[in-house]
């Protein structure tokens, strides 16, 4: 196992070179300039501090040698600075990340939650009333879109009933609760963005759970276990659940990046200052420092998303072993 991960990380390095070079070299190819952005904020602003601002950026260099001075600074984990403000991008990424981290894994917490048990339920009364209403709700709600969902519970919860705050992470009176008082804000601030980003995610992977199980419960070795006098919760449980688990594995694991680019949508609807919102606002101003960092992020935690899940195959699975 340890000769496979070292296999797996070192074939990373390549992997992510070719998705920076490809990126920086289509994000820099298309038309217009990034330092225009300062000539719409500014128009007094002169050619000559247009230039002086390309020589700043290293725009005036060939291709090849921004990629080269990118690469360099990439390795050491700087990015430069926001063309929009002047700051650092790590500190950018850096003063979000933490509410986008704590939504995402909270919705994933969600996803193992309800998912599961939803999906083995409904594969075991497959031909019942219970079956026919799961199977009808998680095909509806997998098939909403997000933004609607969104809209619909800001307006019931947020509006009509006023159960909920309608946008942000928190109130403006924040600093002067108590602790307890800032737990309780932060909650009701992060009840419906954590419903909405997870809800699609709990009716797709309960599906994929659902045909799983079905599959797995007419296998021969289930028949075995159930002719040995094994209970039906054994069986179900520690037999077939254990081999249903595969293909969520893999969905999982591929979800990983999508968890952040998903987050763009509710970020954007509840006006949370996360990394999805920010990466938003970098693509429509042409951010290039700030748009090259996400790309870098995405392809990170695609490659480990990968990794995690081929990883979890061997604990799933004993059957699968990762030889030298």
């Amino acid at each position: 196992m340890i000769t496979y991960l070292a296999k797996r990380l070192i074939a990373i390095i390549p992997l992510l070179l070719g998705i920076t070079l490809i990126s920086f070299f289509v994000i820099r190819m298309a038309p217009g300039k990034p330092v225009m952005l300062q000539q719409s904020l500014n128009p007094k602003i002169s050619l000559e501090e247009i230039k002086r601002l390309e020589k700043l950026e290293g725009m005036d260099k060939p291709l090849l040698v921004q990629y080269k001075n990118w690469l360099w600074n990439m390795l050491r984990f700087n990015f430069g600075r926001s063309i929009s403000d002047g700051r650092l991008v790590v500190d950018k990424i850096m003063e979000r990340l933490s509410v986008t981290l704590t939504i995402n894994i909270l919705s994933l917490l969600f996803l193992f939650l309800f998912a599961i048990p939803i999906g083995v339920k409904a594969a075991l009364k497959a031909n019942t009333a219970f079956g026919h209403i799961t199977t009808f709700l998680t095909f509806l709600f997998f098939a909403a879109p997000t933004f609607w969902l969104a809209l619909l519970a800001m307006q019931l919860f947020c509006i009509q009933l006023k159960w909920l705050p309608i946008s942000g992470i928190t109130s403006l009176d924040f600093e002067y609760l108590s602790w307890w008082g800032k737990l309780a804000d932060l909650s009701r601030h992060l009840v419906l963005p954590v419903i909405v980003s997870s809800i699609g995610g709990i009716a797709g992977l309960s599906r994929y759970m659902r045909s799983g199980m079905l599959e797995a419960l007419s296998q021969p070795y289930i028949y075995t276990a159930r002719s040995k006098g094994l209970s039906e919760k054994l069986v179900v449980y520690k037999h077939a659940l254990r081999n249903a688990l595969l293909p969520l594995v893999t969905i999982v694991g591929l979800s990983i990046p999508g968890l952040l680019g998903g987050s763009i949508i509710f970020e954007s609807i509840f006006s949370i200052p996360g990394i999805g919102k920010l990466f938003y606002e970098a693509a429509m101003m042409r951010d290039i420092n700030l748009i090259m960092a996400e790309v870098v992020l995405v392809a990170i935690l695609t490659m480990l998303g990968n990794l995690i899940a081929d990883i979890s195959y061997a604990y799933v699975d004993p059957r699968i072993r990762y030889k030298k």
